[in-house]
């Protein structure tokens, strides 16, 4: 999954691609937001509509994964999937730490949707030590 572009599988390259159509529009909405592009429609129903639509490419991210797990041959999607585990229960920890911090101890508090990055942080950051599927 880190090596895209040595990456030669079919399943590799439409994750690649997927990725970036996923990717883009996440990006560009997010972007927008920071330059205040939807500052008038905040605390509206409208703006519900914008959590879904920057949530969306989320979703999609995660099935992208997914469906190139599920479309590599056995070891590789092994592997994807051990590393995909791990990631998610460091982050899932990090989380629960930081959100007890929140309740306990008077951390500041972060908005949950920041597990999403710190997944994919966890996963950039565990991936190269998980190289088998044992």
């Amino acid at each position: 999954m880190l090596a895209l572009g040595k990456s030669t599988t079919a399943a590799h390259r439409r994750y690649a691609v997927r990725t970036m159509a996923f990717m883009v529009p996440y990006v560009a909405i997010n972007v927008a937001a920071m330059f205040g592009a939807f500052d008038d429609i905040a605390s509206t129903p409208a703006a519900w509509l914008l959590a879904l639509a920057v949530s969306a490419p989320v979703v999609g991210q995660i099935w992208a994964t997914l469906s190139m797990m599920r479309d590599s041959d056995e070891f590789v999607r092994a592997v994807a999937a051990k590393q995909f585990i791990v990631a998610a229960g460091l982050a899932m920890a990090i989380a629960s730490v930081w959100g007890f911090g929140e309740s306990y101890a008077d951390a500041f508090h972060l908005p949950a949707w920041l597990i999403y990055p710190l997944f994919w942080g966890c996963m950039g950051l565990t991936a190269p030590f998980i190289r088998t599927s044992n």
